[in-house]
């Protein structure tokens, strides 16, 4: 390959990463005007994510898991649970922790957020894509999945 074609495929990958990463900005915000959610930050989020998809943990734990210190992690538990988004039981294993979970009022909100915003991205597939563009679009998600995993 020479040198004017190894430049043209960089620049090639370069505006395809520019236009890729614009389509998802435009299709997140799309698919958060989906849900009717609070704003939380981005350590809130990570957080709830966090619970929801591990399970109940100590602040420690999830201290270690998001790489901040156990005073940070301290301080989003406690406006997580003013907000009542969290609560805390005693450890069964060790009396002297707290393990923290979602509350069941608001896993029945994400729950809720979720399918709105399936049922919406649903919908767009099947309205806007052809069958065609529908088995290119999965194998695209591949392509996107092994991006978020690279």
């Amino acid at each position: 390959m020479n040198k004017s074609s190894l430049a043209s495929d960089e620049q090639s990958a370069t505006e395809l990463a520019g236009e890729l990463r614009i389509s998802l900005g435009k299709l997140v915000r799309r698919l958060r005007e989906q849900a009717h959610s609070e704003d939380f930050t981005s350590a809130q989020k990570s957080v709830l994510l966090r619970l929801d998809r591990d399970g109940p943990a100590t602040v420690s734990a999830l201290a270690r898991a998001e790489s901040v210190r156990p005073q940070s992690m301290r301080i989003t538990v406690a406006r997580l649970e003013a907000m009542q988004a969290i609560s805390g039981k005693p450890d069964p294993a060790d009396g002297r922790q707290t393990l923290l979970d979602l509350t069941p009022d608001f896993r029945a909100n994400l729950e809720a957020s979720r399918a709105a915003k399936d049922d919406w991205l649903t919908h767009a597939v099947q309205t806007q894509l052809s069958p065609e563009e529908q088995d290119e679009l999965a194998a695209a998600v591949k392509l996107l999945q092994r991006l978020a995993d690279f």
